[in-house]
Order: structure tokens, then C-alpha cells, then sequence
């Protein structure tokens, strides 16, 4: 009998798509409007791609989230992080509102002056506040909430030629069951650090002790980790009071809630798995009334929250490239807008809207986007139907940190639209021109012909 020849095994992937106990289906429908106003007359008017943010959706947002605080403890403040998106038609809707700024740079802080914000209504964070900044913030009256205690010597030298105390808070890091700990920024807790940082404030009768802030994480899952919190936090301005005879005036729990996008890796959607800000309105006024604190003379609550007013309020509209099969069978689509203008692509499984009727098939693909690097996936795999180059498509909950963390690489930046109460488009950022760009550069002398 002839011997068959042999054949080397060969094991191709198998792409049915995501498995679950959902089945097999398209992540989102056809999203034709944002707040009344068609995607596709945005795309008309202002390119692809495009930033649209929705300022009824800012608003309701931040009032929804006030409610749940204020409703619960007498006295709370928001100041709006600036670092979440700085641009000025967004910050100035949060100060109609009322919010504060809380700024982490003088680039921030001179931003919020020039958005009319007093001075004594903006919280000065971070762990870099070179003199020229710690002196503007002392002109205008800010509180400094200080990071270190290079920072403490530094405002104390200051301080030394002043009449008027400045204002300040330490910033406290602390055990709150969330690892790995956030332990980078301030003075610490348990070993010490935070109080030897306040006997030196309060010892040194030049700084007016007027605070407490921590910042326990970005994206909390945990509303338990704010009870820790609040509850050191409470024990720490009691201490203040009882030992070194200080009153706290504020405690700022910063911010950290999460909005509703989903993480990547998780199993169920941000939807239906992300706390509530009355769960964590709930949670923290809570602790803070039962802590032991006077409850005639309770400090001012501070939240700096800031992805979760805005991130459902931005959307990125977009166009389709081309369509692929990639070497292992699976599909894959190409749209005009990569991850250094969606840089929360690395975090979360944003999800894709077409932005006009489709074909009922579904396939799992990926998503690229145009840039010539291997990096720029949008999505690594979702359930889409077939669309073709020129299509659009809409990618929702983009509104934090997308505005302020992309870059100009190999594409320039677009335009940012906003969406007035009244269904009013306005262009709030130009899209980038190469003049734009090239303007800083200047070209050596023997380079030019």
C-alpha cells in the first residue's frame, strides 16, 4: 500500500465572535441624532472626524449629581477638574452652575482666572507649583492644597514676607483597601507623615490651615473605599481641632467616580455594573454626619468630580475607510480617527454606533484606526454590521480627558462642536490647519534655500 504523504497539521482561529450569555449581537443601533441635530448635517458642516459635546447633558449631570450630595449633607461645593477637559465653553458651563476650579498647573490656573473664576474659588492641586505659580495663587487668594513637603518648606519661605496667611490644605493618601495604593501623591496617613506635615503648618504661624483633600483613585469601583476615607479623613480634622486647636473648614474627597463606560476586560457593561453618585453621595454623607464631627459646625464638603459629568455628554463622529480580512480570517474596518485623539481607547470598550441604516448581519471585527502604527486600535473586537467606506459612525462617552490628553500625530486634531440647550451647534475649537502646527517651529538658517 502507497504511503500517503505527509501533510504538517494546521490550526486556523476560530472568529465566531465574542461568547456570552447575551449571544451573538450588534453592540449599539443606529444613532442618527445627537440632541435633535442629525450626525450626518455635522459631519457637513464641521468634517469628519469631529469632538460634539452636548451641553444639556453637562448640565443634567451636574445638577443630578449636586442633588445627590447636597440633599444628604448641609453643606457641599463641586469645583470642576480642570485636567478632565479644560476647554473654556466646558468650564464655563460648570461655573454657570456653580462649580469651582480645581486646577493641577499654572497652564490650569491661568486658564481659570481667565474664565472669570475668582480666586478664591480655585483649589490649586498637583505635585509641581513652581514659586511664580504659588505666588499668582497667594495674590488671588486660592487654596493650596500641598502635595510635599519640599512645597511646604518653599511656601513657608514665602510666607515669610507676607502679611496675609495663605490659604492651604495637605493632600492625604491613605489605605482604603485599593490596590495597588494610590500613594504617590501627598503625605500619608497611616505612617505619620500627614500629621507631622500638619504640626509643622499649624506650628509655624504662617500658613492659615484651612483643609483636608484626598484623591483615593481614578475610576473607583468601590463605594466602601470612600467610607474609609471619609471616616480618616473626619478623624484627621478632628484631631486637628482637638490637639492643635485648628478648625477645619472643608474636607475635599476629590474625585474618582467612575462614569459609565466600560472597562476593557470586563465582563458586563459600565452600565450595569458602575455605582451610582448616590451611591457614593450616599456613602460619603453618610460617614461624614456619623463620624463624630459637631453636627452645628460640620466642614464644607468639596468634590472635584469629573469624568463622570462629562464623559457621557461627548461623542466622536467619524467615517469609514475600508474593510479588511486580516490574516487570520478575521474582519477588520478601518475608520479616519486613531487613538491619539481617542486616547480612552486604551481604557474602555467604547461603544460604536452606525450613524445611518445597516444591513441586519453582524460581524465580530476590529476596529483601526488610520495612523501607521500598530497601536491604533479603537476596538480589539465588538460586534458590528457591514459598513461601507463613507459610512459614519458615532463612538459615545468620549467627553473626559480625550480633549486634553490627545496629541497631533501623523493626523492633526479636529474640530470640537457644542450642542446648545436650544439645538444651536457652536464651534467651540477650530480643527488643526498645518500652519497651526508648523507656527512654533523655526528652520536654521543653512536649511533654508
Amino acid at each position: 500500500m502507497q504511503k500517503l504523504k505527509y501533510e504538517r497539521p494546521y490550526i486556523k482561529k476560530l472568529n465566531a465572535g465574542i461568547m456570552n450569555k447575551f449571544g451573538t449581537r450588534t453592540d449599539s443601533q443606529a444613532f442618527t441624532h445627537i440632541d435633535g441635530v442629525p450626525v450626518k448635517s455635522l459631519i457637513a458642516e464641521y468634517g469628519s472626524p469631529v469632538f460634539v459635546l452636548s451641553e444639556k447633558q453637562i448640565r443634567r449631570n451636574y445638577r443630578s449629581a449636586y442633588r445627590a450630595f447636597s440633599t444628604r449633607y448641609p453643606k457641599v461645593q463641586f469645583a470642576w477638574s480642570y485636567k478632565t477637559n479644560y476647554l473654556n465653553a466646558v468650564c464655563k458651563i460648570f461655573h454657570q452652575e456653580g462649580s469651582w476650579a480645581e486646577v493641577v498647573s499654572g497652564f490650569e490656573y491661568r486658564k481659570a482666572i481667565g474664565n472669570g473664576v475668582p480666586g478664591n474659588k480655585i483649589i490649586f492641586n498637583g505635585p509641581n507649583k513652581p514659586k511664580e505659580d504659588l505666588l499668582l495663587a497667594i495674590e488671588n487668594d486660592s487654596l493650596i492644597h500641598i502635595d510635599h513637603f519640599e512645597e511646604l518648606t518653599l511656601l513657608l519661605k514665602i510666607s515669610e514676607n507676607l502679611t496675609a496667611k495663605p490659604r492651604v490644605a495637605i493632600r492625604v493618601n491613605m489605605d482604603t483597601g485599593i490596590y495597588p495604593s494610590w500613594d504617590r501623591f501627598g503625605f500619608n496617613y497611616e505612617n505619620g507623615e500627614a500629621w507631622n506635615a500638619l504640626t509643622r503648618i499649624v506650628n509655624s504661624g504662617k500658613l492659615q490651615l484651612v483643609g483636608l483633600h484626598c484623591h483615593i483613585g481614578t475610576y473607583v469601583l468601590s463605594t466602601a473605599a470612600y467610607a474609609i476615607a471619609a471616616t480618616k479623613m473626619a478623624d484627621l480634622a478632628w484631631s486637628c481641632k482637638t490637639q492643635l486647636k485648628q478648625t477645619i473648614e472643608y474636607l475635599d474627597l476629590g474625585g474618582g467616580f467612575p462614569s459609565t463606560n466600560t472597562l476593557k476586560g470586563s465582563y458586563l457593561p459600565g452600565a450595569d455594573t458602575v455605582p451610582s453618585v448616590d451611591d457614593f453621595a450616599e456613602v460619603i454623607t453618610t460617614t461624614l454626619l456619623n463620624s463624630g464631627l459637631p453636627k452645628h459646625d460640620l466642614p464644607l464638603l468639596i468634590l472635584e468630580t469629573g469624568r463622570a459629568l462629562i464623559d457621557d455628554a461627548g461623542y466622536l463622529l467619524g467615517s469609514v475607510v475600508a474593510n479588511k480580512r486580516l490574516g487570520d480570517g478575521k474582519r477588520a474596518m478601518v475608520v479616519n480617527f486613531g487613538v491619539n485623539i481617542l486616547f480612552t481607547s486604551f481604557w474602555y470598550e467604547h461603544q460604536i454606533s452606525p450613524a445611518q441604516d445597516f444591513t441586519p448581519h453582524v460581524e465580530n471585527m476590529t476596529v483601526y484606526g488610520p495612523l501607521c502604527m500598530n497601536i491604533d486600535v479603537v476596538r480589539e473586537s465588538v460586534n458590528l454590521p457591514l459598513l461601507n467606506p463613507g459610512d459614519h459612525v458615532v463612538v459615545h462617552k468620549v467627553g473626559a480627558y480625550n480633549m486634553t490628553q490627545w496629541m497631533q500625530f501623523i493626523t492633526q486634531r479636529p474640530a470640537i462642536v457644542l450642542i446648545d440647550e436650544q439645538q444651536q451647534t457652536h464651534l467651540i475649537r477650530t480643527s488643526e490647519t498645518l500652519n497651526y502646527v508648523e507656527e512654533p517651529e523655526t528652520t536654521p538658517p543653512h536649511l533654508i534655500k
